[in-house]
């Protein structure tokens, strides 16, 4: 709270603040537990709060010459050498310390992002000079679509496939700037999706096959307005 009173002078906002920090939680099998640290988890204050907590260590790094990104409590410092990152860690470490924070146990490690392993970061993975979807980014996108086209799914093809675009439109809109082989193999994922959907309204059973590829080829889904996200990068590609 103090570090909020230095940006916020209203009283009444200030008491809503504090009132949502203070609030508590339901917590399964223990009941109402009350919050006197920490920001409540998933709430759309968190991010600015945490933002304004650690605006000091940000002006921390850039005074030390280090270059860190971060979005609310997730960061990555950049380094040129395995004795400057754990410079860098040492000395953030250290400001943890005294305002009362701790690094994640698991997450907070030096990676050489020039070999294989490389880090995941708000949902891409950055390995080797390439980024792309991290794998947890593409399972909940699978799932997504998945719910959208069951084989028993009612409804138009036009639909349907509407319905579908709305995903595509906001997920390229995150991840377009992965690396361009991420893209065909979803595109070709989708439509197996859709086929099979065709094909059990067809009196099929089973998913999409050879036959079906000819019965319902690439260019009927294009008629329909699927979007192609490997199409959509080659032309965000083109138009940098």
């Amino acid at each position: 709270m103090i570090r909020v009173s230095e940006q916020i002078s209203d009283g009444k906002v200030l008491e809503l603040i504090e009132q949502m920090l203070k609030k508590g939680v339901m917590e399964r099998r223990k009941g109402w537990q009350p919050t006197e640290k920490g920001t409540p988890q998933g709430a759309v204050i968190s991010p600015l709060l945490a933002n304004i907590y650690l605006n000091p260590l940000d002006h921390l790094m850039a005074q030390q010459g280090w270059v860190m990104i971060r979005y609310a409590d997730d960061f990555v410092i950049l380094c040129s050498s395995q004795q400057a990152a754990e410079e860098a860690l040492a000395q953030v470490r250290v400001w943890m310390e005294k305002a009362g924070l701790t690094l994640h146990p698991t997450k907070t490690r030096i990676v050489n992002a020039d070999e294989a392993g490389g880090f995941d970061f708000l949902g891409y993975h950055f390995e080797r000079g390439y980024r792309w979807p991290r794998q947890k980014s593409l399972k909940k996108f699978k799932e997504t679509i998945r719910q959208k086209t069951p084989r028993l799914r009612p409804g138009g093809m036009n639909e349907i496939i509407e319905d579908i675009n709305r995903t595509l439109r906001g997920w390229f809109g995150y991840f377009k700037h992965s690396h361009w082989t991420t893209f065909k193999p979803l595109d070709q994922w989708i439509r197996q999706r859709l086929r099979s959907l065709l094909r059990k309204r067809h009196k099929g059973s089973g998913r999409a096959r050879g036959v079906d590829h000819q019965r319902w080829p690439n260019d009927y889904f294009v008629v329909l307005g699927l979007i192609s996200l490997a199409s959509a990068q080659k032309q965000a590609t083109n138009s940098r």
